[in-house]
C-alpha cells in the first residue's frame, strides 16, 4: 500500500471508477467533491414529489470492459434496460424512431450507480479543491476556504476539462491539454404535470433550434411519484447563445419549444426546474484515455479525454487508475 492515501478530485463516474480500481488494487483513496453529492452528471434531483434525472439521460455499453462492469452493476441493482417509445421529431414533424440502440439507465435513479460505486469509501463533500501541489514527494491540497488537505502520494484529477486544466498547473503540459478542450454547456428543464400527458411518446431525439431532446420520467425502471414528470435538454448552440437567460426565462422558453412538438394539450406544469450544466459534453471526442505524469504523480481522468458519454467517463478512470498503478 502506498505510504500516504491517493487524492482523487471530483466523484463523477470517472473518479468514482479509478477510486473502485484503486481501492480493488489495495490503494488508500480519498476523494473530493465541491458538490454536497456524488455523480457529477450523472446525479438525480430529489423533491418532494419523486426524483428526476437532470443531466446525463441513459447510457449506452459499447466498449467489453464496460459491458461486464455494467452487467455487474445489473446483477446488483444498481442499472436496468431502458426501452422508451423513441421519437424523432424534424421540421416540425414527429414519427418514430427506428433506433434501436440499447440503452440503459441507473436505478431507481441515475445517481444510484455513482452511490454504489462510491460506498464507503472516504470523500470530503462541499469542498472545492483550488490547488495541488506537491513537496519533496507528497501531494498537499488547498480548498477555496483556504484548508490544506494532506499529505498524498497521488492526485489524480477527475473533474471537467476547464476546471482541470488550474488543478494540473505542477504538470503544464498536462495543463495545456487540458485547457485545449472545448467543452459545451446544455440547459436542462424538468417539468412536472399533475396529469400525464396523453402521448405514447417516452423519449425524442430533436432536431430543432432549441431543444435536443425530451424524456419521460416514469419511463424508466423503478421511478415512482405522482407527477407526470418530463425532462428536457437544449441544444449546445441555444444553451451557449442563452448562457446568461434567467432561469425562469429558460423554462418557459423550452416550454413553449415542448408544447409545440408533443402531440397532445400541454396544461401549465405543477412546477419547473431549469439548471445549466456549463460543461455538459467536450465539444469533439479525444483518444487519450487518460493525461499522465507519472513523475510527478499526477493524472487527469473524465469523458472529455474519450468519447463525451457515461461509458468514456468510466473507462477515463480505469485508464488513470491502471497507469498510476503501474509506477508505484
Amino acid at each position: 500500500m502506498s505510504k500516504a492515501p491517493i487524492a482523487i478530485i471530483g466523484t463523477g463516474i470517472a473518479g468514482l471508477s479509478a477510486a473502485q480500481a484503486l481501492h480493488t488494487a489495495g490503494q488508500a483513496v480519498q476523494l473530493f467533491d465541491k458538490s454536497r453529492r456524488c455523480g457529477g452528471r450523472t446525479a438525480s434531483k430529489q423533491i418532494e414529489s419523486g426524483s428526476f434525472d437532470l443531466g446525463a439521460q441513459y447510457f449506452t455499453a459499447r466498449d467489453r470492459r464496460f459491458r461486464e462492469a455494467l452487467q455487474h452493476w445489473q446483477e446488483e441493482g444498481w442499472a436496468a434496460p431502458w426501452s422508451p417509445n423513441l421519437y424523432l421529431s424534424r421540421a416540425g414533424q414527429l414519427e418514430p424512431s427506428t433506433d434501436e440502440q440499447a440503452r440503459w439507465v441507473g436505478t431507481p435513479q441515475m445517481a444510484s450507480i455513482a452511490r454504489a460505486l462510491l460506498g464507503d469509501l472516504p470523500v470530503t463533500f462541499s469542498c472545492r479543491i483550488t490547488e495541488a501541489f506537491r513537496g519533496e514527494e507528497l501531494w498537499t491540497l488547498v480548498d477555496a476556504d483556504g484548508a490544506s488537505h494532506g499529505p498524498f502520494s497521488h492526485v489524480i484529477v477527475a473533474t471537467p476539462a476547464p476546471q482541470a486544466s488550474a488543478l494540473l498547473a505542477a504538470a503544464p503540459k498536462l495543463a495545456a491539454v487540458a485547457a485545449s478542450v472545448a467543452m459545451e454547456p446544455t440547459w436542462a428543464v424538468a417539468l412536472g404535470f399533475a396529469t400525464p400527458l396523453p402521448t405514447q411518446v417516452e423519449g425524442c431525439f430533436v432536431q430543432d433550434d432549441a431543444l435536443d431532446w425530451l424524456a419521460r420520467e416514469r419511463s424508466k425502471p423503478g421511478r415512482n411519484g405522482h407527477l407526470d414528470t418530463w425532462v428536457l435538454h437544449a441544444t449546445n448552440s441555444w444553451s451557449r447563445q442563452h448562457l446568461d437567460l434567467s432561469k425562469e426565462a429558460v423554462s418557459e422558453q423550452l416550454l413553449g419549444a415542448f408544447a409545440e412538438l408533443i402531440d397532445c394539450v400541454v396544461p401549465a406544469p405543477e412546477f419547473t426546474l431549469a439548471h445549466r450544466w456549463l460543461y455538459a459534453r467536450p465539444a469533439q471526442p479525444h483518444e487519450w484515455g487518460a493525461l499522465a505524469d507519472a513523475g510527478l504523480g499526477l493524472y487527469a481522468c473524465g469523458d472529455w479525454c474519450l468519447s463525451g458519454r457515461v461509458e468514456g467517463a468510466w473507462l477515463s478512470g480505469q485508464e488513470a487508475a491502471r497507469r498510476l498503478l503501474e509506477h508505484l
